[in-house]
């Protein structure tokens, strides 16, 4: 059945038996396949229900708000979190899954694991809710810095929500699992991936999906190095007015910007610059300072004033943009034969990018930063060591560490968690050692500490 069908037999049913939970499940899908449009007739719906399920309503009129780049939007999806943590609704899956989808749409990456991971980890959810949260856990890592983690958590969504039949869940992670792979350097994987949600999207007629294609698609050439074809894709993206709903947007914009105003392009740069972006986005401290600069970029004053506002971007979701404006600064020092400024920018590009894990990226500024030094080799720091104990746990081993403290077998794991027994057996040889210990006794004694 396609996701339009399902979401109309899904609201069809709901309205008729007045389930405020069957027309939130049609909403789900809907939001994974539909445009900002198609979600505004649920808000009516729901509205109903606004006596018995003001957290659903709360969530519905929030997300569609924020799909139309509405600042209303806020206090809607606020209201909805306060009313999940007062209403105690962490053990019901339809609830934590409105809780990070809420979250996300905040744009909070960083609170989504410290908030709902364990609880996702923990309970036992069907495969498909379990791929659905799975895939937000991972881009919420990824989105807040850890590429690594968030690659593997969407990596085991995706193949997750294959083997629940869920095409549509399977298209969502895996277009978003294009940019994660193509910023890691894992490129032959991202145009896989690429090419398969391009399929997977086509065959659902995935509006929503398709705009995150693209932004995948776009983030691919540039880890390739294809600087037209990643032009021509901002070009896209920014005539599409895509990234309204991540607050990417001004990023997308004054990126191109930036390119145009540095190839000599100073008007079509300035039209580029319309608007101002919310400080509380991603990156938005240092936004103004990187518009000014944009307008005079052999400005040296502008530079440095640019550079000095950098370190305001401490969030865990800046560490990209951080990264990304101090590469741009130091390439162009380096342009002019700036060498002491181009090495200092440089050189915090490639820590920022070696320890968020965006490989591609951190090739990239390294080569700039050879041509500023001469050619002699950079050493960017390693991505900090993983703690012991529970923290080194990937939610995988934490789910299969739980289950087996359980007194489960590996057959009633593997079929608990919807994985098979030799992945199990990986899984458990991997908690014994990161754990230090020797068997599921053992395992069982720290429990609660695992």
């Amino acid at each position: 059945m396609s996701s339009d069908l399902e979401a109309e037999r899904l609201r069809a049913a709901a309205l008729e038996s007045a389930d405020p939970r069957l027309l939130f499940q049609a909403f789900l899908v809907v939001t994974r396949n539909g445009g900002a449009a198609s979600l505004q007739p649920f808000v009516d719906d729901m509205a109903r229900f606004a006596e018995s399920e003001p957290f659903l309503v709360s969530v519905v009129t929030g997300v569609a708000l924020s799909r139309l780049g509405s600042v209303e939007a806020v206090p809607h999806l606020e209201h909805a979190l306060a009313l999940f943590e007062a209403l105690g609704l962490h053990d019901d899956p339809l609830y934590l899954e409105c809780a990070i989808f809420v979250t996300l749409t905040l744009i909070r990456p960083h609170d989504v694991r410290p908030r709902f991971g364990a609880f996702v980890d923990r309970l036992i959810f069907d495969p498909a809710a379990r791929a659905r949260l799975l895939a937000m856990i991972g881009l919420a890592d990824a989105w807040a810095g850890n590429l690594v983690r968030g690659q593997a958590e969407m990596l085991e969504a995706r193949d997750l929500a294959g083997r629940a039949g869920r095409p549509d869940v399977r298209a969502e992670v895996t277009a978003w699992l294009i940019k994660c792979e193509a910023l890691r350097g894992d490129l032959d994987a991202a145009a896989a991936h690429l090419a398969e949600a391009r399929s997977l999207a086509a065959r659902n007629g995935s509006e929503w999906v398709a705009g995150h294609i693209m932004e995948g698609s776009a983030a691919l050439h540039f880890a390739q190095g294809d600087l037209e074809a990643w032009v021509a894709m901002l070009e896209l993206m920014v005539a599409d007015g895509r990234g309204v709903d991540s607050g990417l947007i001004f990023e997308y914009r004054w990126e191109l910007a930036t390119y145009q105003a540095l190839h000599g392009s100073s008007g079509v740069a300035a039209g580029l610059l319309a608007g101002a972006p919310p400080v509380h986005l991603p990156g938005g401290p240092a936004m103004p300072a990187w518009r000014s600069w944009i307008l005079a970029p052999d400005d040296v004053h502008r530079m440095r004033e640019f550079e000095a506002v950098l370190p305001e971007l401490t969030r865990p979701a800046e560490r990209l943009p951080r990264a990304r404006m101090s590469w741009l600064l130091g390439a162009h020092h380096g342009r002019r034969g700036r060498r002491a400024p181009a090495v200092r920018l440089l050189e915090a590009a490639c820590a920022g990018y070696a320890t968020i894990g965006a490989g591609s990226l951190l090739a990239l500024a390294e080569a700039d930063l050879r041509e500023v030094t001469g050619g002699r080799p950079a050493h960017p720091p390693p991505p900090p060591a993983s703690k012991s104990g529970e923290a080194s746990l990937t939610g995988a081993e934490v789910r299969v560490a739980v289950a087996v403290a359980d007194g489960l077998s590996n057959k009633e794991v593997a079929d608990r968690l919807f994985v098979s027994v030799k992945t199990v057996e990986f899984h458990l040889g991997n908690i014994f050692r990161k754990l230090d210990v020797r068997n599921r006794t053992e395992l069982a004694r720290r429990r609660d500490t695992p």
